[in-house]
């Protein structure tokens, strides 16, 4: 039985890794400045980033839609898969999720599973990657869904923005927050937990934020063997110089991937966002859940 790994694209996956492991991807929906296109197809993340950093100019998104996961189960089957696991977003921030279980249903639940990832970016893309590890291996369909499942439980991802507006826009926090934190230049350490966006800590101008980001991945990783993911946005410069700094100061380094975000989870967080994503090994525990502070949008 041969088992193909799908998922979406804010996993950000590398494509040389997506092309390695015949994992396939199914793009969100961006509209911007009067167009609408496929994430990471039609529209780059260089579009998103000068969109978000114009006056006046609005990025949004949808989810695919459930004819676009049937489409994409049906060619993975058509190309000698056997079983498929569905690997996405988490279903608190997005109802990408949603759409692919209704796909599953319509090509039957017996041949497709589609996983919760709880997290986002690299912090599904790490699950994506494991589980499609697992099905070069031979894992069958329910081994595969318990890998990718156990691998998500495993990540860890935090993030800094350079500006509080574009999750003002998001309804993540309120306007007079985000006129008082861009007077007092606060700058939010956010973080991941049991599939939502919530605050770690605040702290004053872009340069302790990041190295609280840095400091948090060093305490995580501690002396475990782990693999990391950066993400950025519009941020390349900075985002180098995390990941020099990420390789002197974290021992076990496994694997770094660096990828720049696109417009799904950019238009929320904006240029000069950093995000890092942890990977932990398998005798990691899971991340605890945590009450969400404030509303959160959906992504699509």
């Amino acid at each position: 039985m041969r088992v193909a790994v799908l998922t979406d694209s804010t996993a950000y996956l590398p494509r040389e890794l997506a092309a390695e492991y015949g994992v396939h991807v199914v793009p969100l929906y961006v509209v911007l400045a009067g167009r609408s296109g496929r994430e990471g197809e039609d529209i780059s993340s260089e579009d998103v980033a000068k969109a978000l950093s114009s006056r006046g100019q609005r990025v949004s998104t949808s989810r695919p839609t459930p004819g676009d996961f049937v489409a994409a189960y049906r060619g993975a089957l058509e190309a000698g898969a056997d079983r498929l696991v569905s690997v996405h977003l988490s279903a608190e921030l997005s109802g990408t999720w949603d759409a692919a279980r209704v796909a599953a249903s319509q090509v039957g639940e017996h041949i497709v599973s589609v996983v919760d990832s709880r997290s986002a970016a690299m912090g599904t893309g790490f699950a994506v990657l494991e589980a499609a590890r697992a099905a070069a291996g031979g894992a069958d369909r329910d081994e595969v869904d318990r890998i990718a499942r156990e691998a998500a439980a495993r990540t860890r991802t935090l993030f800094v923005v350079d500006t509080l507006e574009h999750l003002r826009r998001g309804g993540r926090i309120g306007s007079a927050a985000a006129v008082l934190g861009s007077a007092l230049a606060v700058k939010p350490v956010l973080h991941v937990v049991d599939g939502r966006v919530v605050p770690l800590e605040k702290v004053r101008t872009s340069a302790r934020a990041l190295g609280r980001l840095v400091q948090h991945v060093v305490d995580h990783a501690g002396e475990r063997e782990v693999s990391l993911a950066v993400h950025h946005l519009a941020a390349a410069d900075r985002a180098d110089r995390l990941v020099t700094e990420l390789r002197e100061r974290v021992p076990r380094l496994r694997e770094l991937y660096v990828s720049e975000l696109g417009a799904a989870i950019g238009a929320h967080v904006g240029p000069g966002a950093l995000g890092v994503v942890i990977s932990a090994g398998p005798d990691a525990p899971e991340e605890p859940a945590a009450v969400p502070e404030g509303d959160d949008d959906r992504t699509g």
